[in-house]
């Protein structure tokens, strides 16, 4: 095998590499498919398949090593924007009628919301200022 047939197979491997990263949405195989990629320089430059498959493995686990926790990481954090309902959870509201243990009608964003207190003896009148704890369904639950 000489050199060029040497960096086309490294390059049809970072082909077939892709695939299952495409497939499976695994980013180790993106980060071998580089590894290929830069063993494929490797030979073309005119190495032996001794440092080709040396640069293949090298780069790879340096990705592997690097890429990977940070991606971890990334996954693992919550959005620190919260949408829908979630970001409903801890908001004012105006009682528009009578909230207690069994409903009532509030004002929440701009929108009339059913609601119940979370606090079944506790009653709320009109025109009152209450948080909201939690959204269950459609009724929001205060206090």
């Amino acid at each position: 095998m000489n050199n060029i047939d040497a960096w086309v197979w490294w390059l049809v491997v970072a082909a077939a590499l892709g695939i299952p990263l495409v497939v499976t949405a695994m980013p180790e195989f993106g980060m071998f498919a580089v590894g290929a990629v830069a063993a494929a320089g490797t030979a073309g430059l005119g190495a032996g398949i001794v440092a080709q498959v040396l640069v293949f493995v090298l780069v790879s686990v340096a990705l592997i090593a690097v890429v990977r926790p940070i991606a971890a990481r990334h996954a693992a954090q919550r959005p620190r924007l919260a949408t829908g309902v979630d970001a409903l959870k801890g908001k004012q509201a105006v009682v528009l009628e009578r909230v207690d243990g069994s409903g009532g009608r509030i004002k929440l964003a701009g929108e009339v919301w059913s609601a119940r207190s979370l606090d079944t003896g506790r009653a709320y009148e009109a025109g009152e200022e209450v948080d909201v704890v939690e959204i269950e369904g459609a009724t929001a639950i205060v206090i």
